[in-house]
């Protein structure tokens, strides 16, 4: 049944990106870069540089056929017009910095319903999974009973982050700026890899962006420059993380009216 519906798992062990040009028609300034299945890879640049459209690029799978004239290898091969205009069974799932649920369902109801549409097994399983890791995600915990209207910001992201990762087909994952999301950065993106994802964040937090094994630099539309994370970096991530532990220990603090 599985298979004549079409829904199966997206086998993506890396991705190929083939250069383009930025916004005053320059070539950009690289060849072509791989990203391997369980990479981090973090997207920077001033705001308005190209983050959402190289990311656009990457969701719509572009063969030359966008403003940028990027083209996208998956597993060293053009995409399938069947997967890259498909809506049910895509290689990339987004998760935008706004989420607004419409639909009056519980979270237990809203995470049956995408169980049952992928018609797993261990339904009861996975969604209490699912349940679990976004409430390990999020600042304040929810119940399987909380409306998903009447979740914040935060929880919403954390648990739609959680059902991505957990019960989502999609192999490549793009966020867009998640340090906005009130939630655990860290154990998302744990999440998130965990799952053997290909991760791609646009982001303005040097700690997510010191967090990605690579990290490309995006200016005038073009990508500028792309980076692997060095030992010294690693070594300052370690301290941005001490620092970043200290001030959501106060934020939590004055949340609970502590001193």
């Amino acid at each position: 049944m599985l298979e004549l519906l079409g829904i199966n798992e997206n086998t993506v062990e890396d991705i190929t990106i083939i250069s383009g040009i930025n916004k005053k028609g320059e070539k950009e300034k690289f060849d072509s870069f791989k990203i391997k299945k369980g990479e981090i890879i973090s997207i920077v640049g001033p705001t308005g540089s190209g983050k959402s459209r190289f990311l656009a690029d990457i969701e719509w799978g572009a063969q030359e056929d966008t403003p940028t004239k990027r083209k996208i290898l998956v597993n060293g091969e053009p995409i399938d017009k069947t997967l890259r205009f498909s809506s049910g069974n895509k290689l990339v799932a987004q998760l935008s910095q706004n989420m607004n649920f419409v639909m009056d369902l519980t979270v237990f109801e809203f995470l049956e319903l995408h169980a049952k549409s992928r018609m797993v097994e261990n339904e009861n399983e996975v969604i209490n999974k699912i349940f679990e890791k976004a409430n390990e995600l999020a600042g304040e915990k929810f119940l399987l009973n909380t409306p998903i209207t009447s979740l914040s910001g935060g929880q919403s992201r954390a648990l739609m982050i959680a059902d991505t990762a957990i019960l989502s087909t999609s192999p490549i994952v793009l966020i867009d700026e998640i340090e906005n999301a009130g939630i655990d950065r860290k154990k998302a993106l744990d999440l998130l890899v965990g799952e053997e994802k290909i991760v791609l964040m646009a982001t303005h937090d040097p700690l997510l962006a010191l967090m990605g094994d690579k990290r490309i630099i995006i200016n005038n539309g073009g990508i500028e420059k792309i980076m692997n994370i060095t030992d010294d970096e690693k070594n300052l991530l370690k301290d941005l993380t001490r620092l970043d532990n200290i001030i959501q220990d106060m934020r939590n603090k004055l949340r609970y009216g502590e001193k």
